[in-house]
């Protein structure tokens, strides 16, 4: 019976898994995972998330036209990300715009890959609970009021 269920049966679909930012699919077994706090912590997370075709126009009104609309609107994308409570699986594309143990960050990759994305590394969660207060509002301060600002002056 069982050569019959191997033969005919429902196969298992494989695990697999897009990059959390560009959403580029991400092969078995490679990627980074990070968490939220690590992916809000970087400004160079920020200036390219506010500098994206999508979100251009509210920087560019955000500086260029003292836009209180475009502010808020930056300010709803910060939430957005930041209170993303799954790990994140990053791209070799995109590792680059984060300051972190790649080592470890790979490691926990693999953890994630072969518990098919059910494993979470400590302080995963939304930034704002699992970051300094001072450092959470630095962070907010930074992508609402600054990031992309060098793209647009």
């Amino acid at each position: 019976m069982s050569l019959l269920n191997s033969l005919f049966g429902k196969k298992k679909k494989s695990f697999k898994a897009n990059c959390d930012i560009s959403k580029e699919p991400v092969e078995k077994g490679f990627g980074y995972l990070l968490t939220t706090a690590q992916i809000v912590s970087s400004k160079k997370f920020w200036d390219n998330i506010m500098t994206e075709p999508e979100t251009m126009s509210y920087t560019v009104s955000h500086f260029k036209g003292n836009d209180e609309m475009a502010t808020k609107m930056r300010h709803m994308i910060f939430e957005k990300y930041s209170t993303v409570e799954k790990p994140w699986m990053v791209s070799d594309s995109y590792i680059h715009l984060f300051e972190v143990d790649k080592a470890e960050s790979r490691k926990n990759a693999q953890q994630w890959w072969e518990n098919e994305g059910a494993y979470t590394p400590d302080s995963t969660g939304k930034a704002e609970d699992t970051l300094e207060e001072a450092d959470f509002k630095s962070i907010k301060h930074y992508a609402v009021m600054e990031a992309g600002r060098e793209r647009v002056a």
